[in-house]
């Protein structure tokens, strides 16, 4: 349940973070954006350690489905653009496959 947890913020810390740099490269915001934004990055990384898993790959490699998944809703709730039936299949695939990932039995 920790990994859970972990990857929700690392999400959400990694998404944040690179929505400063998009808004003050793309959005013509202020370079202030990039304080916070670097900041941001810097908790995402920490929070990926708490992952439970034995190797930094395979977190990482799980952590993808998450963060698509939360670039969709950030998407959706942030910019206002309605996820489409594409973007819920392609969430669930990965979501599938991080579960393979994760919670597979090792030999």
């Amino acid at each position: 349940m920790t990994s859970f947890f972990a990857f929700l913020a690392a999400s959400l810390a990694e998404i944040g973070g690179c929505f400063s740099f998009w808004a003050w490269l793309k959005l013509n915001k202020s370079v202030w954006w990039l304080a916070p934004g670097t900041l941001s990055l810097w908790i995402f990384a920490y929070l990926l350690t708490l992952v439970e898993s034995d190797y930094a790959g395979r977190a990482y490699a799980a952590y993808g489905a998450v963060y698509i998944s939360a670039s969709i809703f950030w998407m959706w709730l942030v910019e206002g653009n309605t996820p489409d039936r594409f973007d819920i299949i392609g969430v669930l695939v990965c979501l599938i496959g991080a579960g393979i990932i994760m919670f597979a039995p090792r030999v």
